[in-house]
């Protein structure tokens, strides 16, 4: 449950929860028992307000192709009007294709969700490069909503065929799914990428499985630092703010009780933990490494402390893996800056033009 909101005779609650992507808007008594009802479905809404009289909704509603806009409708969820569309002049210079959910069985036979976005001029009989984005948290998600900062629209933009898959530990899916990533972050959640990267390719006959690469932050980082000594299948990797080593991390790191929850305890309690799912753990494994990677860091970065992602491109280097170091001094977790955020995105797209193209 996200926001919650009372009906004007207190005899409702009226709540926000994330369900399989979307956002909807659930009702509920107020008195115990009973289940919730979906009043608007098959969207991601935010920031719900109820008129004095209860009987209507002011709320804003996103897509991946449209960014918030104020939208309104009955208590009931009927007759929803789109009041504001400060965006329509923008939007209508634009070619954005809509996200195309799938679903597939991942690690265990458990089914996964993933979204593909075909690029812009879509032509059926090109063979496209494909970017699997992997999300952070990891109890986060790919949601249909529009994104500043990782906008899956624009990752599909220069020509490729972008992927987002909601592995285990992704939220909107129930808690055992989301805790099913506790003390396994290179495990189940691993493996369904890949499964989902198998069924993508098998599915859509304009992916070209030869033309892979991989991008993520935070835990996407973490992930896409894992995939560089677990598989060879992509051409290229995009490791932002990633997780390297964990007991490096657990010892920087601002957010000490999510490693312990994580990692089920510290470093000196678990230590098989924290040795199993460090990406570092296998750098030894000579020959692992070969994946051309692009490494970015923010200096500013208290959460995963710039110094992993120091330790990873260290690692590429000495064994001669093709890779590039970039740290923003004056950003943090986040890229936030607009000139910053420009050249984030610009070295991004030359560093998959230069092995996707």
């Amino acid at each position: 449950v996200d926001e919650i909101d009372w009906s004007a005779d207190s005899k409702r609650i009226y709540f926000t929860a994330e369900d399989q992507a979307e956002k909807p808007v659930f009702e509920i008594a107020a008195d115990a028992g009973g289940a919730p009802r979906e009043i608007l479905k098959d969207s991601y809404n935010e920031s719900v307000s109820i008129s004095a009289d209860g009987s209507a909704f002011a709320f804003l509603r996103s897509s991946l192709t449209m960014p918030a806009e104020i939208f309104t409708s009955r208590s009931d969820g009927g007759a929803v009007q789109q009041l504001s569309r400060h965006n329509a002049a923008r939007l209508a210079a634009l070619e954005m294709n809509p996200p195309e959910p799938f679903w597939y069985e991942g690690a265990g036979g458990t089914r996964v969700q993933g979204m593909l976005i075909r690029p812009p001029h879509f032509d059926a009989s090109v063979k496209y490069p494909v970017l699997l984005l992997i999300h952070g948290g990891p109890q986060s998600l790919w949601a249909d909503s529009w994104g500043y900062r990782w906008n899956e629209e624009l990752f599909a933009a220069p020509g490729y065929v972008a992927v987002m898959i909601n592995p285990r530990g992704s939220t909107s899916y129930g808690q055992k799914f989301t805790d099913e990533v506790t003390d396994d972050w290179g495990g189940r959640a691993y493996e369904d990428l890949m499964k989902g990267v198998d069924y993508v390719l098998g599915k859509y006959p304009f992916t070209d499985g030869n033309r892979l690469a991989a991008a993520g932050g935070s835990y996407g980082g973490y992930m896409v630092d894992w995939i560089a000594t677990h598989t060879g299948r992509f051409k290229a990797l995009i490791s932002h703010a990633g997780v390297y080593d964990k007991s490096g991390m657990y010892g920087a790191t601002e957010e000490l009780w999510f490693e312990e929850h994580d990692m089920k305890g510290t470093p000196w309690t678990n230590p098989e933990s924290y040795r199993k799912w460090s990406p570092s753990t296998f750098a030894g494994d000579l020959g692992k490494y070969r994946t051309p990677a692009l490494v970015i860091c923010g200096e500013l970065d208290y959460r995963v402390p710039y110094t992993q992602s120091l330790e990873f491109f260290t690692a590429l280097q000495r064994q001669n893996v093709p890779s590039k170091l970039v740290v923003f001094p004056d950003e943090g977790h986040w890229i936030l800056k607009p000139q910053n955020s420009q050249l984030w995105h610009k070295t991004v797209f030359e560093w998959l033009a230069a092995y996707l193209k």
